[in-house]
């Protein structure tokens, strides 16, 4: 486990701006977290209240990227970071930037969620998306973690979750597409399915990059768009 660089300031104020930023992102990512979690839930259950809820709750997962935005700005204009703490906040400001894209894609299953509310219960593989969802929330919750820590290895296991992810995306939409070929009746409401599917891949995908921003902050190494070989092999170096 490393110990995040600013620990070490003469300045506490300047300890404690830091500090502040990372448990606001640690609190966005907690009600990102509960926000994929409500999302599933409603379209399994076909509860449109709890989706409309969760489209109302986007709007707090904004305005908390919006704030720490604000924050990390103020930071790098009266304390002018070099080093690591210039990586600390450049992490910040990327993983904001997944945590609010993670909630639109929470959003969008509560889209879904409440256009299949509206029609007869999909005969889509609901229970299976419930175990993609529980794998994608475990990612971010990870993902998270490793941030805290500021933990190399946890973030590669990260990484490593990513592709058994989209091994379970792959699979299935080739089950919707049976559905749909087996009754074209269903296919309006499997639709949503798949387009509930494939929001919860690219968590996956967003869980996997704020993976990666931990990893530049530890090493200084820029390790987005390599492969998983390639990225423990930078990571390990």
């Amino acid at each position: 486990m490393n110990t995040p660089s600013y620990k070490s300031h003469i300045s506490s104020q300047y300890n404690s701006e830091l500090e502040d930023v990372r448990q606001r992102v640690l609190a966005m990512g907690g009600l990102v977290e509960q926000q994929i979690v409500d999302a599933t839930r409603a379209l399994i259950e076909a509860d449109s209240e709890l989706a409309d809820e969760v489209r109302r709750n986007d709007i707090r997962v904004n305005q908390l990227e919006v704030q720490i935005d604000e924050e990390c700005s103020g930071i790098l204009a009266r304390r002018q970071p070099t080093a690591g703490d210039l990586r600390l906040v450049y992490a910040v400001i990327k993983t904001i930037t997944d945590l609010e894209r993670i909630g639109d894609e929470a959003s969008k299953i509560a889209r879904m969620a409440i256009d299949l509310g509206q029609h007869e219960r999909s005969p889509a593989p609901l229970v299976e998306v419930g175990h993609l969802s529980r794998h994608v929330s475990q990612m971010v919750r990870d993902a998270l973690d490793a941030f805290a820590r500021m933990d190399v290895d946890a973030a590669l296991a990260v990484a490593q979750e990513d592709v058994a992810v989209d091994r379970e995306y792959e699979a299935l939409l080739r089950q919707c597409i049976t559905f749909m070929m087996e009754d074209p009746r269903t296919i309006r409401r499997v639709l949503d399915v798949i387009w509930s599917v494939r929001a919860l891949e690219r968590i996956g995908d967003h869980a996997r990059n704020i993976a990666e921003y931990v990893i530049y902050f530890v090493k200084g190494k820029d390790v987005r768009h390599l492969g998983l070989e390639a990225m423990e092999r930078e990571a390990r170096s």
